[in-house]
């Protein structure tokens, strides 16, 4: 798995010597990518170092290499998701500060009883006077992370605090990793319904399929508020988005192509979906699991093989975990490709436009962090107790005007992004008659 190493290095300071070191680093493999200045001496300058690696092995040989230099020494050398991930990258704090005994007096006792009979008389007021109407649930039991697998709830955590920084940095959304320790879904749904009152809304996060269908499934039958399994919808959205920009790229429409979707996983299954409720002309689809089959012949989705997908479809969206599995034999001239599959696609986007295709790209471009914010903060400031189809998609549409002349999707860490896909959201809740 590639890595982003870390190396704080001590050097002479003199001229010529930072090319030595990035030299000898490119004569070990290592790809440089940010260079930090830590302190210059009279006699010696300490940077850090980052390079993309291929494993840990080729880390460690390139601390020897540069060590092997006369008068530089590797201080240390770190993997750098572990570095920025030590103490965790979450905190609970409060949304102002307590300094006075009347702030005292106001938030908690005596005024805080204020507050609970007020709740209590009207229970609609939680949302104003509490933090459910701002907060979700992050629910996960880690059956399905990434591209890791089974892993389990406590080695998942990474990944939803993750999510939960994205939350409230990009849509000041309070955001609760959950883990939940069970892979029976009957304890699993009943578990969230009994921590659900704590929250304005619900994420399901990294299920295997097919369990995470039923379980979002029971989970939106039974709560008044909204759930959305992010790995189904989530990606869907984003991908949707990504679909109709690369088709304007391509001089296509996507009303009027074919659709190939290749992987009916959770997120397949949700982009193939996706598609045929935003119109494609003709939603076609292969895996080779056979209990993905039924689901998606009941949306409409016809299944074939990969090799008929290949020679129909005009756009093919690929999520299999499968790195080149599409051979470039099989693009067809004007054909729109986005290969997902992190962090090697099922076809480079390279070698897709060399073998035809009017517009590629892979899954570095397409992130869900681009939906779930939005989504969710839209769907609180609206009220509404469902997620509904027209959310999803006016969130697909908001992203996709966004988008600039030259990309695929716009900037994923810009607040105005989630903020407009929001406001798109709580429209479209309200126009559907989902808002309360």
């Amino acid at each position: 798995m590639p890595l982003d190493y870390t190396y704080r290095v001590r050097q002479p300071h003199r001229t010529g010597q930072l090319a030595v070191v990035a030299g000898t680093i490119a004569e070990g493999g290592g790809l440089i990518g940010d260079v930090t200045t830590i302190n210059v001496g009279r006699d010696s300058s300490i940077r850090e170092i980052t390079l993309a690696v291929e494993d840990h092995d080729q880390a460690e040989r390139i601390v020897g290499l540069l060590n092997g230099l006369e008068g530089v020494e590797v201080l240390w050398s770190r993997d750098r998701a572990l570095l920025r991930h030590e103490g965790g990258k979450l905190v609970i704090g409060s949304t102002r500060p307590i300094r006075t005994v009347q702030d005292m007096r106001d938030v908690y006792t005596p005024g805080v009883a204020r507050a609970c009979v007020a709740i209590s008389e009207d229970p609609s007021l939680a949302g104003e006077l509490t933090m459910i109407g701002r907060s979700v649930a992050i629910c996960t039991n880690g059956t399905r992370v990434l591209g890791l697998g089974d892993i389990g709830p406590v080695p998942s955590m990474p990944v939803m605090e993750g999510k939960a920084v994205f939350y409230h940095q990009l849509a000041n959304v309070s955001a609760m990793p959950i883990l939940i320790d069970t892979k029976d879904v009957d304890e699993f749904v009943e578990t969230v319904v009994r921590i659900a009152p704590t929250f304005g809304g619900i994420h399901l996060e990294d299920i295997s399929a097919p369990e995470c269908f039923e379980i979002e499934r029971r989970l939106i039958e039974i709560l008044p508020k909204p759930v959305m399994h992010d790995d189904v919808h989530g990606t869907a959205v984003v991908t949707l988005a990504a679909a109709i920009v690369a088709c304007r790229h391509a001089g296509l429409t996507l009303q009027e192509e074919v659709v190939g979707q290749i992987g009916l996983g959770a997120a397949g299954y949700g982009i193939a979906a996706l598609m045929a409720d935003a119109g494609a002309k003709r939603v076609i689809a292969s895996d080779p699991n056979p209990l993905s089959h039924e689901r998606a012949s009941r949306k409409g989705i016809e299944i074939s093989d990969l090799e008929t997908v290949m020679a129909e479809a005009d756009v093919v969206v690929a999520t299999t975990g499968r790195a080149g599995l599409i051979d470039p034999s099989l693009v067809r001239e004007g054909q729109v490709i986005l290969a997902l599959t992190n962090p090697y696609p099922e076809i480079e986007p390279e070698a897709a436009l060399q073998a035809g295709a009017a517009f590629a790209a892979d899954g570095t471009s397409v992130n869900n962090v681009l939906g779930y914010p939005g989504i969710f903060r839209g769907a609180l400031l609206s009220g509404a107790e469902d997620i509904t189809l027209g959310m999803k998609l006016a969130a697909a549409e908001a992203i996709a005007d966004l988008t600039h002349e030259s990309e695929l999707v716009p900037d994923a860490l810009d607040p105005n992004v989630h903020e407009r896909v929001a406001t798109a959201v709580r429209d479209a809740a309200i126009e559907d008659g989902a808002a309360h």
